[in-house]
């Protein structure tokens, strides 16, 4: 329900950042108006666990930051080596789960001293240290396999080939509408937010060599809740007021 109030939403790659008052980056901390892969899908996991727009702004800090500290360092930049292991509250690693013989893994090294140095940052005083990390992936020539297993909302990270320090080059939403499996993500391709079919997603992706395959994240069962969530109505005020 939530992706779809932001299918057509403009992309912008620096759409959101850490506040008007942030040292390093001053951008929107919500920003209904533009998105990303990334902010995407914190923007819609947080609208979907709120009962309230202070719900939501807290819970969507606690999405992007470690401990919900907001900072640039304590920002979750990677999607698998951040983002995930800060979000296990919320979301579990299930790529080993639906795909089985058939999943892969890869190690690399990831080091947030680089990552801050490429931006220019000279204190580098609390960034974390270097890190090897290991993650399961599933082919891009196993996905057809595992269709039946993704649900919807469930949030994949496509899986770079040939880096030997960072993991996800894109993050995207699974979205079933009636009996189809849609991709819904929010992309520089087109520069919005759009839904592809499946096995057209899957065939786009086999012809990039650069990409390995997917991860796939699914939100925890446990907070299953019938709690009142905002209201759909309020979703295009929102957009309104945050111009």
């Amino acid at each position: 329900l939530y992706s779809s109030y932001f299918l057509g939403t403009p992309y912008n790659l620096t759409c959101v950042g850490d506040g008007p008052y942030a040292l390093y980056e001053t951008m929107p901390l919500v920003n209904f108006r533009e998105t990303n892969c990334m902010a995407f899908c914190e923007h819609v996991l947080a609208l979907a666990i709120s009962d309230s727009y202070e719900h939501f702004f807290n819970n969507l800090q606690h999405i992007r930051y470690e401990n919900g500290l907001i900072g640039l360092k304590t920002r979750n930049h990677y999607t698998m080596a951040d983002w995930l292991p800060q979000n296990q509250w919320l979301l579990n690693d299930v790529s080993r789960q639906i795909a089985g013989p058939l999943t892969k893994s890869f190690t690399r090294t990831i080091s947030h001293i680089n990552f801050f140095k490429n931006k220019g940052i000279v204190d580098l005083r609390f960034v974390k240290p270097d890190r090897r990390v290991t993650i399961d992936y599933i082919p891009t020539t196993k996905l057809e396999q595992v269709k039946g297993e993704l649900d919807n909302g469930d949030i994949g990270a496509l899986i770079f080939a040939d880096k030997n320090d960072i993991f996800s080059a894109h993050m995207f939403m699974f979205i079933r509408t009636g009996n189809q499996l849609v991709v819904r993500e929010s992309s520089s391709s087109k520069m919005t937010t759009f839904d592809t079919a499946f096995d057209d997603w899957v065939e786009q992706k086999m012809d990039q060599p650069r990409y390995a395959g997917i991860s796939v994240m699914r939100m925890e069962k446990k907070l299953d809740k019938p709690f009142r969530v905002i209201l759909p109505d309020d979703i295009p005020k929102l957009k309104l007021e945050s111009e």
